[in-house]
């Protein structure tokens, strides 16, 4: 009985530390994948943090007006091994991002890869990666 016992606990133990991972979300619970968009903007910040990294940028319209916006990217640790470092993405940097919208039609995406003025193409290695399509909708300026 006391056997038992132990084993029990013993798997229970294990797997606790599991359970965090089951309560992240996966890329259909937030962002809608029939809601491609490019942005090109202006970076004002990137917040390097777990579980996922934020890009903040500024995207203006045809018309002239400034709309922020935020974009979910990888963890900071897939972000330095898909080649970024702490000063890719310096305020004023100039990018193109590919992602799909969030749900809510909000200003928030989840971003698929990004593309500096040079050329230079990063994958963002996000929830997005999820699609196997690689698609990209009309692009927001």
């Amino acid at each position: 009985m006391r056997t038992r016992l132990l084993v029990l606990m013993t798997g229970v133990g294990l797997l606790m530390p599991a359970v965090p991972v089951w309560a992240h979300h996966a890329f259909a619970a937030e962002f809608d994948a029939s809601r491609p968009v490019k942005l090109r903007g202006t970076v004002t910040k990137w917040e390097l943090v777990n579980p996922h990294s934020w890009i903040h940028m500024d995207v203006k319209g045809d018309d002239g007006t400034v709309t922020s916006w935020m974009v979910e990217v990888g963890s900071p640790n897939s972000l330095f091994r898909l080649g970024f470092t702490k000063n890719s993405l310096p305020a004023g940097t100039e990018i193109l991002v590919d992602g799909y919208q969030a749900k809510d039609r909000g200003n928030l995406a989840v971003g698929k890869n990004l593309t500096f003025p040079d050329g230079k193409r990063l994958f963002l290695g996000g929830s997005a990666s999820e699609l196997k399509d690689g698609s990209a909708g009309a692009e927001k300026k």
